[in-house]
């Protein structure tokens, strides 16, 4: 049976690469986001990939395996564990296994164990928090179904973007429109700071009366207020 959705194509997850989770939050209007307590296990992990959707039972990730050795390279499974807390879904022998096969990252709606070596791993892993108990393994679940994954939709074939902000998940009908944005927002960024960056050197020298570094929305939009 085949579990998995097309990959994206690579230009897509090269400019994707490039970018970071919050602009393209931006991009999307700011939405998109997972729900804030779905972080990195360990400092400095970032991904960037093809969903693979999975939906578990709470607290039990028979379909999660399944998942794991139905995947590769480019994909990034994204389970659905109900947001539950009194069990961890994966550890370092599932992180490992997940690693060996090729998988970009693991984002999961619910906690996980083993945390110092899931850092040494070095697999990307995003969960809501640790704990020591183990998970069941009787299912039911289902493989490459459309999802909710800490209050957001999830089809198979979105793309999957985490870092230390957070994980952002872009419809595949929405993904041209959300890189183009979050290009032009990333090149103003650039731009923005240098311009700051700029001031301040010009500010230590004394150089900026009557000089001011405030972007051009903000006096239009403060208008609107009487200021």
């Amino acid at each position: 049976m085949h579990y998995t959705a097309p990959l994206l194509p690579e230009e897509v997850i090269e400019r994707a690469k490039k970018l970071n989770s919050t602009l393209i939050s931006d991009a999307m209007g700011c939405t998109g986001s997972m729900d804030h307590k779905v972080k990195p296990v360990a400092a400095g992990m970032k991904v960037v990939g093809t969903a693979l959707t999975i939906d578990m039972r709470a607290g039990d990730n028979l379909f999660l395996h399944q998942g794991i050795y139905s995947g590769g390279a480019g994909y990034v499974i994204v389970a659905d564990g109900k947001g539950h807390s009194e069990n961890a879904y994966l550890g370092e022998l599932m992180a490992g296994a997940a690693k060996a096969v090729g998988l970009e990252g693991i984002v999961i709606d619910g906690l996980v164990r083993d945390k110092e070596m899931l850092g040494k791993i070095g697999l990307p892993i995003f969960a809501k928090g640790f704990i020591p108990n183990g998970p069941f393994k009787n299912g039911p679940g289902a493989i490459n179904t459309v999802i909710s994954c800490a209050g957001v939709a999830v089809h198979p074939g979105d793309l999957i973007v985490g870092d230390e902000d957070g994980v952002v998940v872009v419809p595949k009908e929405k993904i041209e429109d959300a890189l183009q944005k979050a290009e032009k927002k990333l090149e103003y960024e650039e731009k923005r700071l240098e311009t700051i960056a700029n001031y301040e050197e010009e500010r230590k020298r004394g150089n900026v009366d009557g000089v001011s570094i405030s972007p051009p929305w903000l006096e239009n939009k403060i208008k609107e207020f009487g200021y």
